[in-house]
């Protein structure tokens, strides 16, 4: 898989922010992502009505290892907290970055990939690490994630 360096500017998120375990991360992210879902989601009338609304990219931001995560969504425009989902944004900067093609079991043989290519580059890595997620392809094709470190 190609591994390269952007400038990537930051991108406006709605998300909900949690300090976890690696171990129980697993189990709380999809209640997390239906949690920003159910503030951005137009209401079932309005929804009948006028469609169903935009179609959000899925994000985790990963900020260190203990781990400090947030999982949402990119958006558009400026967003009024609502609960515990809050805007917030992925850095801008430096990034080395790949896109992931299939399986998200998989996902950590991008992250390693990612991080060989900075470690034999010499590239440092900030800390904060992020995967967006593409819509899942109607045509059968494997659905595709970028996966993103800063750069120190």
């Amino acid at each position: 898989m190609p591994v390269h360096v952007v400038d990537a500017a930051p991108r406006a998120t709605a998300v909900v922010a949690l300090t976890t375990t690696w171990e129980e991360f697993p189990t709380v992210w999809a209640s997390l992502l239906d949690e920003v879902y159910a503030v951005l989601r137009p209401p079932p009338e309005l929804a009948a009505k006028h469609g169903p609304g935009p179609v959000w990219r899925n994000v985790m931001l990963y900020k260190d290892d203990a781990p400090s995560v947030e999982v949402g969504v990119l958006v558009s425009g400026s967003l009024a907290p609502a609960g515990r989902v809050v805007p917030s944004e992925l850095p801008g900067g430096r990034v080395v970055m790949a896109a992931h093609r299939g399986d998200y079991g998989q996902l950590g043989r991008t992250h390693e990939a990612v991080q060989r290519f900075a470690a034999e580059r010499g590239v440092e890595l900030a800390g904060p690490r992020w995967e967006i997620y593409g819509h899942w392809p109607e045509d059968g094709r494997e659905p595709e994630t970028d996966v993103c470190y800063l750069v120190a």
